[in-house]
């Protein structure tokens, strides 16, 4: 029997419905979990692997991302069906003192899992933590063309922030946008005293 772990006003391990009947688990990230990230990761189609932070294909990249969930930096939660990993939803913190208080959500769902709203509930586990460890603001980054990520963060209520055109390049050399969607959890707005 696992022990159940808190963080965030959340309770992990979880079970939760998908539409087609199965279930899923929703449980906190752990080293142990290495191979089945690099599983995923390699199952990816290239263009899920284009804007992430790091190349979750290389196992240096997923210790770098294990050794930031053991500091605190990074709280993943892993959503598995069948014994295998069908997807995670991370927020990470910044450690640079002046963005402390913004969290960046980050988000893959295996193809197999698609139109299941596993991505929604992910993205829906990970904000409600964000909001409970005391973040301000909380990003997404994406492409616009990115339909689904872009629908699941707007039902949670994140409005675009900022489009930075040709700020990617893909595999084959073109440069793509980016867009920022931001959530402002605590009503603060930066502003100037007159």
């Amino acid at each position: 029997m696992t022990n159940a772990t808190q963080v965030g006003g959340r309770t992990y391990p979880r079970q939760v419905s998908l539409p087609d009947g199965r279930e899923a688990t929703f449980r906190l990230m752990t080293p142990s979990d290495r191979d089945a990230v690099l599983g995923l990761a390699r199952s990816l189609p290239q263009d899920d692997l284009l804007f992430l932070r790091m190349d979750i294909t290389q196992p240096r990249a997923v210790d770098e991302w294990l050794a930031n969930v053991e500091t605190g930096r990074t709280i993943t939660v892993v959503a598995e069906t069948g014994g295998k990993m069908a997807g995670y939803a991370s927020v990470h913190v910044n450690e640079v003192l002046w963005t402390r208080h913004v969290g960046e959500i980050r988000m893959i769902v295996s193809p197999k899992f698609r139109r299941l709203n596993l991505g929604r509930r992910l993205a829906q586990e990970v904000f409600a933590i964000a909001k409970n460890i005391g973040l301000r603001k909380v990003v997404a980054h994406m492409t616009p063309d990115q339909a689904a990520a872009r629908a699941t963060f707007e039902s949670l209520g994140f409005q675009p922030e900022a489009l930075l055109a040709d700020f990617v390049v893909d595999l084959e050399g073109r440069t793509r946008d980016l867009l920022v969607m931001s959530y402002d959890i605590a009503g603060f707005h930066d502003t100037a005293e007159l």
